[in-house]
């Protein structure tokens, strides 16, 4: 995935992949989510809240790439400087609590694992996510992409078999729940909005992977994958999901409880041991942008690189405070509570300008330069 060019794979699928890393997460990987924003809306309202959420995801996606070329920007502070001037200050406050928020919701899930499996206190699942986002975290871009590519190997195998052993297994109850008529209501298409924009900040949090982008064509492609690549494990997890839609509904893990259905200890291990390194890939992508934010503020004011120690500390110390937060609150407060709200910011914030705004200047583009100040 290097060399003089960079390949087809680092140029259109890497970021897609980066962009499923920085959305699956806590929430998604263990079904939480999809349960708290699709599973209410009925069989056929939460497949149109995922299409929705999918079709924005690669729109934005595609926008994001186009500007932050445009612009030369790598890293969410220089994109949100070129596209709302000063008022980038304002993102920074809402990315702020959008990390911390998220890098609890991974280590509330990860302690959830690790109980539900070993049987361990939840702390130890907890610590076990903050030592490997540390160690990946630290040494950089080349370790992340490498992190994104494997990490995706193993995520949409485990996910393809499940979807096998589901159908056979309980198959004709999903038949069954998928049976009533065709219902759309608005609850399924602003479950779907509203879960689309907190995720849609996953596509400025892979900017670091779009450094191989040789062409605006390339970057329309990799944006417009971006979006499916994401989200068919969800698809994939809520129609299974709807075999057992009332019992799923309120449980932390729900991807346990079609597990515990199945009744395959090996392969509830294996798929447990998906879900933290979805976990993992996630957590390292937020703390990664954290980190070349910082990287490029040591480069432009002190001259200096971000070294590996610098990089380690940052994540360590990020990652404490959230794991405090996770211990406190849980992973089902933590999705119900913050997420509906960190959406309407980050729509205001990053999805209303780009799609005004920075569409217009990309339409203008000889006239735009980036504003970094």
């Amino acid at each position: 995935m290097s060399g003089r060019s960079p390949a087809w794979f680092s140029r259109w699928l890497l970021p897609g992949l980066a962009f499923k890393a920085a959305v699956i997460g806590g929430g998604y990987a263990t079904g939480r989510e999809i349960a708290e924003f699709f599973l209410p809306a009925g069989p056929w309202g939460g497949l149109a809240g995922l299409t929705l959420a999918t079709l924005v995801w690669s729109g934005m996606c595609v926008l994001t790439f186009l500007f932050a070329r445009a612009t030369g920007t790598r890293d969410y502070r220089g994109f949100f400087q070129a596209l709302l001037g000063r008022g980038w200050v304002a993102f920074e406050l809402a990315y702020g609590v959008f990390v911390v928020l998220v890098l609890a919701v991974f280590g509330a899930a990860a302690g959830e694992i690790g109980h539900a499996v070993l049987g361990a206190p939840k702390v130890v699942g907890m610590l076990a996510l903050l030592l490997g986002v540390t160690l990946f975290a630290a040494f950089g871009n080349r370790l992340v992409e490498q992190l994104f590519a494997w990490v995706s190997i193993l995520l949409y195998g485990v996910y393809a078999l499940f979807l096998a052993l589901a159908l056979g297994a309980f198959g004709h109850k999903i038949a069954s729940a998928f049976a009533v008529p065709v219902q759309v209501g608005a609850g399924a298409l602003v479950g779907g909005a509203t879960y689309a924009g907190y995720n849609i900040i996953g596509a400025v949090i892979v900017l670091p992977v779009t450094r191989h982008l040789l062409s605006d064509r390339d970057a329309v492609t990799a944006g417009l994958i971006a979006g499916p690549l994401a989200m068919i494990p969800a698809f994939v997890f809520f129609v299974c999901m709807c075999a057992y839609a009332p019992e799923i509904g309120g449980a932390a893990l729900p991807s346990d409880v079609l597990l515990s259905k199945l009744d395959l200890p090996l392969f509830r291990l294996l798929f447990q041991l998906m879900v933290f390194a979805a976990l993992l890939e996630s957590g390292t992508g937020a703390v990664h942008a954290v980190n070349e934010r910082l990287a490029g503020a040591f480069r432009a004011r002190l001259g200096r690189a971000f070294g590996v120690r610098a990089r380690a500390l940052c994540a360590l110390a990020l990652l404490l405070l959230c794991m405090v937060l996770a211990e406190r609150v849980g992973l089902v407060g933590l999705i119900a509570g913050g997420y509906r709200l960190l959406a309407y910011a980050l729509i205001a914030l990053y999805v209303a300008p780009l799609a005004t705004l920075g569409l217009v200047r990309l339409a203008r583009r000889p006239a735009l330069q980036p504003e970094l100040s």
